[in-house]
């Protein structure tokens, strides 16, 4: 039980890594940002980093044929979301025509593209918890609940970071939060396709 635990606490800090540095940007972008947006930020990335290494575990266990077909596309999907988010940050904090304080408001679509395409890749996360849990379905559960607990941690605390420097920044922080969000496109795109 305690390799599980452990082994699990280790794979929410690797899985929250990506979703960390977003959480950065998007304090970065919005430093006047209400406690309540913050917990929900956190909470989202949270449920999604234990969700999909739980559904990639029902993939393993029940329909491995289909998720592997399905496997060599998530680098490509998370490029695609993260570039796209990142690239209209970036555009706007280019804008020279925007007020100063003219940031690039996080909406419910936007969190959620980027809780999926930060977690997609944590789908061939199910592989292991085959290994760890078998196919105990409450211990995969378990093994879950805590990526998502670790994850929601870091990312209350990245919110927070990036909310301080944010302040600081102004307008610049929102070009450093899209640039940000293109390279971790980028890294789980290289990491997935030529490694």
């Amino acid at each position: 039980m305690w390799q599980l635990i452990l082994t699990s606490i280790a794979l929410g800090v690797g899985l929250s890594m990506d979703a960390c540095a977003v959480s950065m940007s998007n304090g970065l972008n919005e430093p006047q940002m209400k406690i309540g947006k913050a917990l929900g930020i956190a909470g989202m990335f949270g449920f999604f980093q234990g969700l999909m290494p739980m559904a990639g575990w029902l993939c393993v266990s029940l329909v491995v044929e289909s998720f592997s077909q399905f496997e060599p596309w998530i680098p490509y999907i998370a490029l695609v979301l993260l570039v796209i988010i990142g690239g209209k940050m970036l555009f706007d904090g280019c804008k020279k025509d925007g007020k100063k304080d003219d940031v690039h408001k996080l909406t419910f679509v936007v969190l959620l593209l980027q809780a999926i395409a930060t977690s997609i890749d944590a789908l061939s996360t199910g592989f292991s918890l085959v290994d760890i849990a078998g196919s105990v379905w409450w211990k995969a559960l378990l093994s879950a609940g805590i990526i998502a607990l670790i994850t929601f941690g870091i990312c209350l605390g990245s919110v927070f970071l990036g909310r301080k420097f944010g302040t600081r920044l102004g307008k610049k922080a929102q070009i450093l939060g899209g640039c940000i969000l293109i390279a971790i496109g980028l890294e789980i795109f290289v990491t997935g396709v030529f490694f």
